[in-house]
């Protein structure tokens, strides 16, 4: 298998410790679980997504594991604004804060509690199971690329994590780019749902929701493929990753690093096992595989 030289990385205009990030949701909920996901060894952290209000989410059950992946429901929770005394121990830190919200002042407005403190903002415009939030307007190119523009005049890198539940994702993603974005995170999770056949009813308490996991991984990877192809700033990888030849099918595919989010819940130590496998001394630049499956 291809190792990749070991040594800081550049993403989306973030400096990581290496080319594996925490994804928004996954144990990003406290600057405690945030530090110690750093100290495990992941490049960079992602936090949960905080919105305009303080919100509950959706009553469960809200996560279920599948035959093929993760299945949830959640809700966006999060506590909004009372967030930003969570990251007072991060600053310094690859710390990318993941906000949302229903229309560009909404995702200003949050922006702006958190611009002394984040080293970038993720925008969720994919969560696909919150009303007015998410991909409910991530999938309209003019919104994305206002909402972008909103966050980008703060002159801090923004990353937007596209949904895959559109007909052409690369509309979305050059609205993005138009809007000023620094790179694109693709993707979020697939709509999704199951029935329990005792119960003769949906098994998450808001019926449907998203998957996540190694069942998504080849639909991340076209996803990343196409995105490639259309737009000029960076991508993430996001979807599945679980494993060091992952991350170079990723990065051949077109994306600069990759973020994890059922990975880690399956593994807490899933960065330092992965990292074990993906880098070595004699490794090559990763600059020479970034899109090399684009190549004859």
């Amino acid at each position: 298998m291809i190792t990749l030289k070991p040594g800081d990385v550049e993403a989306g205009g973030v400096g990581l410790r290496n080319h594996l990030i925490l994804a928004a949701g996954v144990l990003g909920t406290t600057g405690a679980s945030l530090s110690r996901m750093l100290g495990l060894g992941a490049g960079g952290v992602v936090t949960k997504s905080i919105g305009p209000a303080p919100n509950a989410g959706h009553h469960g059950p809200c996560l279920i594991r599948t035959d093929c992946g993760l299945l949830n429901a959640m809700g966006l929770p999060n506590p909004s604004k009372n967030f930003v005394e969570e990251l007072e121990t991060l600053k310094g830190e690859p710390v990318v804060v993941s906000i949302f919200g229903g229309n560009p002042e909404e995702f200003r407005e949050v922006a702006g509690w958190f611009a002394g403190q984040a080293q970038a903002f993720e925008l969720n415009v994919s969560c696909p199971h919150a009303e007015g939030y998410g991909a409910a307007i991530g999938t309209d190119p003019e919104t994305v690329r206002e909402c972008t523009r909103a966050v980008a005049s703060y002159g801090l890198p923004v990353w937007v994590k596209l949904t895959p539940n559109v007909t052409d994702i690369t509309t979305i993603g050059k609205a993005a780019e138009k809007g000023g974005a620094s790179a694109i995170v693709a993707v979020n999770t697939v709509r999704a749902m199951r029935i329990s056949t005792d119960l003769r009813r949906p098994v998450l308490g808001h019926k449907s929701g998203g998957l996540s996991g190694k069942a998504i991984f080849p639909i991340a990877v076209k996803c990343v493929w196409d995105l490639y192809e259309a737009c000029s700033i960076p991508i993430i990888g996001c979807g599945g990753v679980s494993t060091a030849d992952n991350v170079v099918e990723m990065m051949m595919a077109g994306a600069q690093a990759v973020e994890m989010g059922s990975a880690v819940v399956d593994d807490v130590h899933v960065f330092e096992r992965i990292k074990q496998d993906l880098y070595a001394k004699d490794g090559i630049a990763a600059d020479e595989i970034v899109g090399a499956a684009h190549h004859d």
